[in-house]
């Protein structure tokens, strides 16, 4: 298989995009490609500051999209309300949802909480991004050809889902071992979802990916969570933002990228190389347990998706 870069990103001229957690790393890359491809591109970011740098680094590279930012926390399911909310209210500017980009996350802190009082990682990584995905879920109906992408990790190999204790409060809390439950629930939502759009008559595809190894700021807690010295830890990175945002953005463009299918690295076993087709692992694939985890997360969450009105809406060309 040839290698997929930058180049082979079809024109996104008048594709609206949402990326969470765009103001570092593969979120911040996948923003700039896009607005690079000519599409209007939504950052989202829970820091201001780190925001509005990150629009001010993208707008002065000219790129032939244009891009404007706004707040989220994904650990706030009020913020996740305001910030769909915002959108929907704001027509003028984003009229239309062609991607939305499920990117933002945190991995390996010592035990939090969201302000739900959710396990930090499980409360980010998954429940933020399900609500969002919920909330917006209509919009992108609408829009001719529009995909949700949802980034994975190789750690999902490593995670099990403990559906009676989904938040850490009965088990002894290891970061690691919660960040892996986070990435699986993350593939499951992707495969749950396609299946539910599949069945509603909606033309949306749900496809994952994962960045293999790639040197972000996510990194930050691991020297504290595993003992290992950060320098150790980045000797062992293979690639840099860009090469990792890579795949997500297959996963969002390329028009062989189907529905349910699952993209990362090619080399040294997933770690690095240009994004390919990737293999995930059997608990990835357990539908009752995908079936399961969704129903918790709506009752978690409090947001029902409205797949009985989604396939009816006449899309714009």
């Amino acid at each position: 298989m040839a290698a997929w870069s930058f180049d082979d990103i079809p024109d996104q001229t008048g594709r609206v995009a949402v990326v969470t957690g765009a103001n570092t790393g593969i979120g911040f890359e996948t923003a700039r490609m896009l607005a690079g491809k000519g599409a209007r591109v939504v950052l989202t970011y829970r820091d201001k500051g780190k925001g509005e740098a990150a629009l001010d680094r993208i707008r002065a590279g000219q790129p032939a999209g244009v891009v404007t930012g706004a707040k989220l926390d994904l650990a706030d399911l009020d913020s996740v309300t305001a910030f769909a909310d915002a959108y929907r209210a704001y027509r003028a500017d984003h009229d239309r949802l062609d991607l939305l980009i499920n990117n933002a996350g945190v991995m390996a802190p010592p035990l939090g909480r969201t302000r739900q009082g959710f396990e930090l990682q499980f409360g980010t990584n998954h429940l933020g991004h399900f609500a969002l995905t919920g909330e917006l879920l209509p919009l992108l109906d609408a829009a001719p050809a529009a995909r949700v992408v949802t980034v994975s990790s190789l750690a999902h190999w490593t995670g099990g889902i403990d559906i009676d204790d989904l938040n850490w409060r009965q088990r002894r809390y290891r970061p690691w071992a919660a960040y892996g439950q986070s990435k699986l629930a993350n593939l499951l939502f992707s495969l749950e979802l396609q299946r539910r759009l599949t069945e509603a008559g909606s033309t949306v595809r749900a496809v994952a990916a994962h960045p293999g190894l790639t040197s972000t700021e996510i990194g930050r807690h691991q020297g504290r969570s595993t003992g290992e010295s950060r320098s150790r830890v980045e000797r062992m990175i293979r690639m840099r933002p860009p090469a990792g945002a890579l795949p997500s953005l297959r996963a969002a463009t390329d028009p062989q990228a189907a529905a349910g299918s699952y993209w990362g690295p090619a080399r040294r076993f997933g770690t690095s190389g240009p994004p390919a087709p990737a293999r995930s692992s059997a608990r990835a694939k357990d539908t009752v347990m995908a079936s399961r985890l969704w129903s918790e997360s709506e009752q978690l969450t409090g947001v029902a998706y409205p797949f009985s009105a989604l396939g009816r809406t006449e899309r714009p060309a």
